[in-house]
């Protein structure tokens, strides 16, 4: 069992810490690594049996899969800001292994578009399929990279201590071009009128989870500038991410626990004082942390009087939950060379329009499913036939939605019933047949697999409703000022992707702006310099 963090039992941890941390994922860990390097001791909290959250790896009849972390860009950079705060908050232990220069197979309607790492690869092969747009194509990629330069400047406030960071998020529109403003189907309509081409340049949308016409502009651009160089993947798997991270929080005194599912933050006179887990023990921090989400954090872990400090119809009218999703974790008999497995990431779709694409299916959930994205974590891992000889993974991700599986949400997992197996395995069915359809040499290797649903995520990730990517990325979400990582509760703190935006890069710089808010204006460029040193 793939398993990373100290098992809590009553007694183990300290009565009182520097500040405490619920949640382990990557925002979590980011922030409570920085911490530690200014010398703090700070207790992480997980509910779950392993540390890593979307980046922890889980292992069963004899195979290994990662649960989040199906490919990293910009790491192999040692200058770019993702690589940098990776070696800080791991004393440089994290390794990372390139994938192949084709990072992304685009199949729409069954013809191929190929992703190739670097800028002028990239467009070249676009090229060649749409010889009328190079104009268009120069000028998308282009803008990625001014997109990219801008984006500091566009979380700034998010650094900065909560009622400036408010004042600043609510003025920065008026000194960022217009596009911020805008959604990624406006902006690329704009460049090209060339739908074919838009539907190919946004078959990354499954990595931020909104078509072109809901997804904030900005968001679309830096998942793609972020692969553009191409993609990267722990050495020894995604939860080599958690196990580098938690000694550099163990060397200040720390530690991370698991099995330590929280109950309730300890807020006395709107001051968080600590918090209270579920089995009745309490732990007392100068500042508290929650990893959980904006929403979960709000409906689970503050007290009813406390939870009133934020307005709620004000949240309500301005965020929405991101898409649940349905994951396959498949194991096959054979190495990846004889089964012909690449590192190469395949995006599947029924048709280039994917907001109608979507509307279909939730329209008809039965119907075509608007993407399918196939992963190999088997053949990225250059460990993995050491680890795991004559074994191979696959992971085949779609979206899900919530009220196919609401029914069943007060019952435990893993005894869900007859009904909702048939309905497991017949999506399945559905989910392998298009592997098989695009690698048939795969059908007669199958050894094992198994179906996560929304209640999967809702069950271990403690998700509302199942959600992939906390709250969507719509251009509102990022208008909203209140969404800040400092809370209208003193000493309550807020990090991970809700503070900043989905993915392992969002949630890691989640984690850095949360650290500097908490220092306040005198320290927080201290954060940076740990980070610039590393």
């Amino acid at each position: 069992m793939v398993r990373t963090g100290k098992r809590y039992r009553t007694g183990r941890a300290d009565k009182h810490y520097d500040a405490i941390v619920i949640g382990s994922g990557i925002g979590g860990l980011c922030n409570a690594a920085l911490l530690s390097k200014l010398g703090k001791k700070v207790c992480v909290l997980e509910q779950h049996y392993t540390a890593g959250g979307y980046t922890h790896s889980y292992e069963r009849n004899g195979y290994e899969w990662d649960v989040g972390v199906h490919y990293v860009g910009e790491v192999h950079k040692s200058w770019s800001m993702i690589r940098k705060v990776f070696d800080a908050i791991t004393d440089s232990k994290l390794e990372w292994a390139p994938m192949d220069n084709l990072y992304d197979k685009i199949i729409i309607n069954d013809k191929t578009y190929d992703f190739y790492a670097g800028r002028e690869p990239f467009k070249n092969e676009l090229k060649k399929h749409f010889p009328k747009e190079e104009k268009a194509i120069d000028q998308y990629v282009e803008l990625l990279s001014e997109v990219s330069s801008k984006v500091p400047r566009f979380f700034a406030g998010q650094a900065m201590p909560r009622k400036m960071g408010q004042i600043y998020n609510k003025i920065k529109y008026f000194t960022l071009p217009k596009y911020f403003s805008q959604t990624t189907l406006e902006v690329l309509e704009e460049l090209t009128s060339d739908q074919e081409l838009i539907g190919v340049l946004t078959a990354q949308w499954g990595d931020y989870g909104l078509p072109p016409a809901e997804a904030s502009f900005v968001m679309h651009a830096m998942v793609a500038k972020h692969y553009i160089t191409g993609g990267n993947y722990p050495v020894g798997g995604s939860w080599q991410i958690a196990k580098s991270i938690i000694p550099v929080i163990q060397k200040s005194g720390g530690e991370v626990f698991t099995y330590a599912g929280v109950d309730k933050v300890i807020v006395d006179n709107k001051k968080a004082k600590g918090v209270r887990l579920k089995n009745g023990d309490e732990i007392f921090a100068d500042q508290v942390v929650s990893n959980v989400g904006v929403l979960p954090t709000i409906n689970y872990l503050l007290p009813e009087q406390a939870g009133k400090e934020y307005n709620i119809k004000k949240i309500n009218d301005g965020i929405k939950l991101s898409s649940a999703h349905l994951c396959i974790y498949a194991g096959f008999k054979g190495t990846t060379e004889e089964l012909g497995i690449s590192k190469t990431n395949l995006w599947i779709y029924p048709g280039y329009d994917h907001d109608k694409n979507v509307k279909v299916y939730h329209e008809k959930p039965e119907g075509d499913l608007p993407l399918i994205y196939i992963s190999f974590p088997s053949a990225k891992d250059p460990t993995w036939d050491e680890r795991y000889p004559n074994k191979s993974t696959v992971e085949i991700v779609t979206v899900g939605q919530w009220k196919t599986f609401e029914k069943w949400a007060d019952s435990t997992w893993n005894k869900r019933g007859e009904t909702y197996e048939e309905i497991k395995e017949r999506i399945a069915q559905n989910m392998l047949q298009v592997l098989y359809k695009h690698m048939p040499q795969l059908e007669q290797a199958l050894d094992y697999y198994e179906l996560s649903t929304p209640l999967s995520t809702q069950w271990f990730q403690w998700n509302l409703e199942g959600e992939i990517y906390g709250i969507d990325h719509t251009v509102k979400r990022f208008k909203q000022d209140w969404l800040h990582p400092e809370t209208p509760i003193k000493n309550l703190y807020l990090t991970g992707s809700d503070i900043v935006t989905a993915g392992v890069g969002g949630a890691l710089m989640g984690g850095v702006m949360t650290t500097s808010s908490m220092l306040g204006l005198k320290n927080g460029l201290k954060v940076m310099q740990i980070i610039k040193n590393a």
